[in-house]
């Protein structure tokens, strides 16, 4: 943090604009200035050695302007001097921000040995005009079966995960990092907006083990960090991807976690200048700091920005206001259900809540919409007869839907999958299968070529040639021959009964 600061002040102008703190509330600074007042978004340093960070949020009057602070105000008071820096909150851009882990302020976090002179950029950018944005529409595989069937990810599209506590949000999103940096010639940029400091450290990690480093940046702002440091790390691992996708023309993952923090984030910050909250206690100005977020998200004629977002459901409620603004933005939306995670089937993916605008027949060909439109029928109708099994029994349904009830269960066991990422807690291998392998699969299993096979033989497997089917033992010779020797002697008893 100390060379942050000491970078900051020397490139300070020979006229410094200073103010005081005129009063501390909590993260929320108002200071005074004689001479001129700063712009909105300004970055202001004060108390002890300039260790204390505020952006610039609102013009209060003509000397008063208020900010939130970005780091912890302890030590702050009234009539401290306050620094104005001139300019707005930047990030690091170049390639030697690859293989490292950044904070909100762009210090390294890594304990390696620090940057050096590189190029900054302000985080706060507009997003591609439309005459620079490209109209095509390409899938990107994830090697997930279940996703790359039924809710098909758009390149330089956004994605979100949505789902509760505990459902597998941040497995299913490390997972796809593991599948698609390994294949993706391109750069990862992981944000984690106020997660645990654990999975960061893990994440780091792993991405280490599996050699991936080098092509991934790392920005966090942790659950533990002030809620101005979680609001803007979002807008800093953005300017760090625009930089790869418009100066070195490479596509870009962005991988977001959690997006749900960067609102709540938001809604402490709004809550602490003093605004009116909106419905369920949200900031009134949640869409437009959503929008100004989301759309900088973008593919244009050099290179896309591929987002993927994991979002936490509050209570399982998707009509709560943060899972409903999000859902406008994204281009398919993959939802966990924790009813499918209690009963093992993991990814624990609802097929039928989840959905892409990727999933028509001029994009993704005729076969593959056809068998994804069968797959979801089959599994609708399973979840009506559900009810019925559980009253009445299996033995109560007609030849037709007992068939149905089959194919749905075998489906339902052939889209799990076992992940590189959950190894040590299965022991199994984890799979990455390709999308004519998953719909090969599909496809066998809705014409019944497995209606014979048990369903445990279809479970957390990869693709349908692994499925091991116990074969059937031919009946013995002997055991032919004694049978043929009854037969004989029961038709000799009923012709002399005739007889």
């Amino acid at each position: 943090m100390k060379a942050h600061v000491c970078n900051i002040k020397e490139e300070l102008p020979e006229t410094v604009n200073c103010g005081v703190v005129a009063s501390v509330r909590g993260s929320v600074v108002d200071v005074r200035f004689e001479s001129r007042l700063p712009p909105i978004y300004t970055i202001l340093h004060a108390g002890p050695e300039g260790k204390v960070i505020i952006e610039v949020l609102s013009q209060l009057d003509a000397q008063h302007v208020c900010g939130i602070a970005l780091t912890a105000t302890g030590g702050l008071a009234r009539g401290m001097q306050v620094k104005d820096t001139g300019g707005t909150l930047k990030a690091p851009v170049g390639k030697e921000i690859l293989s490292r882990m950044f904070d909100v302020f762009g210090n390294t976090i890594d304990r390696l040995e620090p940057l050096p002179a590189m190029q900054w950029r302000s985080v706060h950018q507009e997003p591609p005009p439309l005459a620079r944005r490209s109209t095509k529409s390409e899938v990107f595989e994830t090697g997930i079966k279940v996703i790359d069937i039924l809710t098909p990810l758009e390149r330089g599209g956004k994605t979100g995960l949505f789902g509760g506590a505990g459902v597998g949000k941040t497995v299913l999103l490390t997972e796809m990092i593991h599948n698609m940096v390994g294949n993706q010639k391109g750069v990862s940029i992981f944000c984690g907006i106020g997660e645990r400091c654990r999975e960061g450290q893990e994440l780091y990690h792993d991405m280490k083990e599996a050699g991936v480093l080098e092509n991934m940046v790392m920005v966090f702002g942790q659950m533990n960090e002030p809620p101005g440091a979680r609001f803007r790390v979002g807008h800093a691992a953005l300017t760090m991807a625009e930089y790869f996708r418009d100066d070195e023309h490479r596509d870009v993952l962005l991988l977001i976690d959690n997006i749900f923090r960067f609102i709540q984030a938001g809604a402490e910050i709004s809550g602490l200048m003093g605004q009116m909250p909106s419905r369920l206690g949200y900031q009134p100005t949640m869409g437009t700091e959503l929008s100004r977020l989301e759309e900088r998200i973008a593919n244009t004629d050099t290179g896309a920005i591929t987002s993927i977002q994991a979002v936490y459901v509050p209570a399982d409620d998707f009509t709560d206001p943060a899972a409903v603004h999000t859902f406008s933005h994204l281009s398919a939306s993959i939802v966990l259900s924790r009813k499918r995670a209690s009963e093992g089937l993991f990814p624990a993916i609802d097929p039928l809540q989840s959905s892409s605008k990727m999933a028509t027949p001029g994009i993704v060909g005729q076969r593959h919409y056809a068998l994804a439109q069968q797959i979801r029928q089959t599994l609708a109708e399973y979840a009506q007869l559900k009810d019925i099994i559980a009253m009445l029994g299996l033995e109560q349904l007609s030849p037709h839907d007992r068939d149905v009830v089959g194919r749905a269960r075998r489906l339902e066991r052939f889209l799990t999958q076992p992940f590189f990422t959950t190894e040590q807690f299965t022991g199994i291998k984890g799979k990455s299968v390709s999308l004519k392998d998953a719909l090969d699969g599909c496809e066998r299993i809705l014409k019944d070529e497995f209606k014979d096979a048990p369903e445990s033989a279809l479970y957390m497997i990869g693709a349908i040639s692994e499925a091991k089917i116990p074969k059937k033992e031919p009946p013995k010779k002997g055991a032919e021959d004694k049978g043929a020797g009854n037969k004989k002697e029961v038709a000799d008893a009923v012709q002399s009964h005739a007889a």
